[in-house]
């Protein structure tokens, strides 16, 4: 699974976590509804660090926390 699969799942099991729908993590995150999903259906081959930034304190958590999780500790090296 590549980075951007990773990010993408991630974001949904959040979402699970926390019952949100994506247009609620837009709203609470102040990310734009198109972006998100452009990040989710993979036209958002590269989707930015301040971006993800704004999503996690639409989670209430911390980008370490968003990233130390298991999805993202096996990944192999991108392959461009």
């Amino acid at each position: 699974m590549n980075t951007r699969l990773c990010v993408a799942n991630r974001i949904l099991q959040l979402c699970q976590e926390r019952n949100l729908s994506l247009n609620g993590l837009a709203h609470l995150s102040a990310v734009p509804p198109s972006t998100l999903k452009s990040i989710m259906n993979g036209d958002s081959k590269n989707p930015g660090i301040v971006t993800i930034k704004l999503l996690c304190d639409g989670f209430g958590i911390s980008l370490t926390d968003f990233f130390d999780h298991a999805v993202f500790h096996s990944r192999e090296p991108e392959n461009i």
